[in-house]
């Protein structure tokens, strides 16, 4: 790959993902099995650092996405004081996700996704927004990924991720154990901090229970915030139109987009009658709606193309995709081509910082 945005991934490198204090960040888990708010949102914050580029800032935009993510949110608290949610949820306090610190993002992509870190920050594509024809729509994925935040989805994938720290552990060790002592340093960051990458933020997903887990809950925020519960399911429909819904659900890490369908529709007869009085008007109507996606394509237009951008949207495009279409757990080709890249394309950098460093040091003797 052309080496097309060296300071984003030297920013990458750095502060980011394949730093040395992250992999020490990883380390306790390795060890415990066993992942903590703390690091979540640790890992969640340095991740943001590298697709900051990619966010959209513009006021108008921004500000809507939060305003119906304050909403769900609002509703979570409520459940919360209740009591509802699975035991992961209650493993440790949750104030943090109900005190004002939680984003929701739009991000300068075309691609049609939406994900969480699992600490402050939910992200949408642009993409997926262009494919919603109401608010309820962009609601309810937005309400699902909180779900995934609220289950403590992402420490569970953090957890399943164990073996494959451990297995970077070995790499960094084997690494500092080739470079000796002159280079080991610099050698065990390279192997570890790759092998952390490619383990920790390309190989996670959420397993095909917590998409389920991550329906139920997404639909009683949803539903409670106002929006339609008729409506929840709407976007799945979509996707099945689309054509979406071939992959064998024994195949995939998702449930099928027709037993979604099936399960929502289920929930839906379950409410209770007071269910009507929850329902409320949507932030942005029909219309409104309509220029909140033209805005959105008209700022995107507009963001910068500089290298940080191209290296940002490279980042996006490795992402896994998104949880509310089914895929089976092999890499699509534009997803595996941008995670190649981004890993050569460090190593390489590394590389010649390695060698510059010998240089420099064979000069000085």
């Amino acid at each position: 790959m052309p080496d097309r945005h060296p300071k984003f991934l030297r920013k990458l490198c750095l502060h980011s993902l394949l730093t040395l204090p992250l992999f020490a960040l990883l380390l306790p888990v390795v060890g415990t099995g066993c992942a903590s708010d703390k690091q979540i949102i640790g890992q969640a914050n340095q991740f943001h650092d590298g697709l900051e580029p990619a966010v959209i800032e513009d006021p108008q935009l921004a500000g809507y996405l939060q305003r119906v993510g304050d909403r769900i949110i609002e509703s979570a608290a409520a459940l919360d004081k209740k009591g509802y949610g699975p035991e992961g949820h209650k493993k440790e306090k949750s104030d943090w996700m109900f005190n004002g610190g939680m984003k929701f993002h739009f991000v300068n992509s075309p691609t049609l996704n939406a994900f969480t870190t699992g600490g402050n920050h939910m992200y949408i594509y642009t993409g997926l927004l262009q494919n919603c024809t109401s608010e309820d729509e962009l609601a309810a994925v937005m309400a699902h990924e909180f779900a995934h935040v609220y289950g403590r989805h992402v420490h569970k994938g953090m957890n399943r991720q164990m073996y494959t720290m451990a297995a970077a552990a070995a790499a960094g060790a084997a690494g500092y154990a080739a470079g000796g002592s002159e280079h080991g340093a610099t050698y065990g960051g390279t192997a570890a901090g790759v092998a952390a990458l490619a383990g920790q933020f390309f190989g996670q997903s959420f397993t095909r229970a917590d998409e389920t887990e991550a329906d139920k809950m997404g639909f009683a925020f949803y539903v409670r915030a106002g929006w339609d519960p008729r409506k929840f399911d709407d976007f799945f429909q979509k996707m099945i139109e689309k054509g979406y819904d071939k992959t064998p659900e024994m195949m995939s890490d998702h449930p099928s987009l027709a037993n979604r369908v099936k399960a929502t529709e289920e929930r839906v007869r379950r409410l209770p009658p007071e269910a009507d009085q929850w329902q409320r008007p949507p932030i942005a109507d029909a219309s409104e709606f309509r220029r909140i996606q033209q805005r959105a394509t008209e700022v995107g237009k507009n963001m910068p193309t500089d290298q940080t951008l191209a290296g940002a949207q490279e980042l996006l495009r490795a992402l896994p995709r998104s949880c509310l279409t089914p895929r089976d757990n092999k890499a699509l080709p534009d997803q595996r081509k941008a995670q190649i890249e981004i890993v050569e394309a460090l190593r390489r950098q590394q590389a010649d910082e390695s060698r510059a460093r010998t240089a420099g040091a064979q000069s000085r003797q």
